[in-house]
C-alpha cells in the first residue's frame, strides 16, 4: 500500500492545481487584455518558436514498498521513506557552469507547433534518499549473506541501518521525458505576457542508484530502470518575447521494476511511488519563422 510521507503546507498546493488540470487544459481562452482593451487570443503567435529553460526542483515522495532479490535472498520492506536532498545555495554551486548539475535541476527544449500548443523532451533530475534508522515491516528470506541478517521474514520490524541497506537515487532520478502543454496567454501588456501553461508528460527512468546491500560491495551506475507519467500546470511570464521566467507544479507515478543494486546482475530492486515537485526555471525563446 502506497502512502503519502507528510508534506509541508506549501507543497499541498499542487495537490489543488493538478487536479484542476484537466479543467484547465482544454479551455479556450479566446481573449486578452493589453492596457484595457480586448486582444483576441489568436494574434498572440506562438507557432514556429523554440524554447528552452533550465531551473531547479524541490521534490516529495510518497511511501514506498521496496523489494530486493538475488541469490540467497527475496524481500520486501514495506512503506519505506525517501526524500529529496537539496544542495546548499552558494553561487558556485548553482550558477558555475562546472557545477550546475549538482543540484536538483531541470532542462528542457521545445517547439510550438501550434500557437497554443508545443511539445518538448527534457530531464527532471530529482535526488531521491531513503532515510536511514527509520523502523520498517519486512516480509521474505535472507540466507547465506555472512551477516546477522538471516533469517525468514513475516511482516516483522526492522530498521534500516547502514549495514543492513543504504539506498539512494541521488546522482539522479533522472526522469527523462516528452511533454505535450497547452499555452494561454492571460495578461498582455505589451513587452511583459503573463501565461498560463498545463500538459502531460510520459518518459523513462535512468538513474544512478548508490546502494550497498548486506555488506554487498557498493554499487553506483546508470540503468535504464522503469517508466514514468506526469502532468503539470504553471504560470510563464515572457519578457520582450525573448525570456521567460516560469514556475511550475507537477505531479505523477514512477514505476521503476529493475533497479540494480550491486555489481552482479542477479541482485536487482523493483518500486514504485508517487512523486510532487514544485520548480523554477528560466529560459530563452527563438523564433524560426
Amino acid at each position: 500500500m502506497i502512502k503519502f510521507t507528510p508534506i509541508k503546507p506549501h507543497l499541498k498546493l499542487s495537490v489543488f492545481y493538478l487536479l484542476c488540470l484537466t479543467q484547465h487544459l482544454f479551455a479556450q481562452i479566446p481573449e486578452s487584455t493589453v492596457e484595457g482593451q480586448k486582444v483576441p487570443q489568436s494574434q498572440i503567435k506562438k507557432k514556429g518558436k523554440l524554447y528552452f529553460y533550465w531551473g531547479w526542483n524541490r521534490g516529495a515522495y510518497s511511501k514506498s514498498d521496496l523489494r530486493f532479490k538475488g541469490e540467497g535472498y527475496d524481500f520486501t520492506l514495506n512503506d519505506v521513506v525517501a526524500k529529496d536532498r537539496q544542495t546548499k545555495f552558494s553561487l558556485d554551486s548553482y550558477l558555475n557552469p562546472g557545477n550546475i548539475t549538482l543540484p536538483q535541476f531541470n532542462a528542457r527544449i521545445g517547439y510550438f507547433f501550434k500557437n497554443n500548443w508545443d511539445i518538448s523532451v527534457g530531464t527532471d533530475h530529482m535526488k531521491y534518499v531513503v532515510q536511514t534508522q527509520q523502523t520498517v515491516r519486512i516480509s521474505g528470506n535472507i540466507n547465506n549473506s555472512n551477516s546477522p541478517y538471516n533469517g525468514s521474514y513475516n511482516n516483522d520490524d526492522i530498521v534500516l541501518t547502514e549495514d543492513f541497506l543504504s539506498f539512494e537515487h541521488t546522482d539522479g532520478l533522472n526522469f527523462v521525458s516528452a511533454e505535450i502543454k497547452r499555452f494561454d496567454n492571460i495578461l498582455d501588456l505589451n513587452k511583459v505576457q503573463v501565461n498560463l501553461t498545463e500538459g502531460f508528460g510520459l518518459g523513462f527512468l535512468l538513474p544512478r542508484t548508490n546502494s550497498m546491500l548486506l555488506s554487498k560491495e557498493r554499487y553506483d551506475a546508470y540503468h535504464l530502470s522503469g517508466y514514468g507519467i506526469s502532468s503539470m500546470v504553471g504560470l510563464n511570464f515572457s519578457f520582450f518575447e525573448k525570456f521567460f521566467v516560469q514556475t511550475e507544479f507537477k505531479g505523477g507515478y514512477i514505476s521503476m521494476p529493475n533497479i540494480r543494486t550491486t555489481n552482479s546482475k542477479a541482485d536487482s530492486a523493483s518500486q514504485g511511488f508517487f512523486f510532487r515537485e514544485i520548480t523554477l526555471l528560466f529560459g530563452g525563446i527563438i523564433n524560426l519563422n
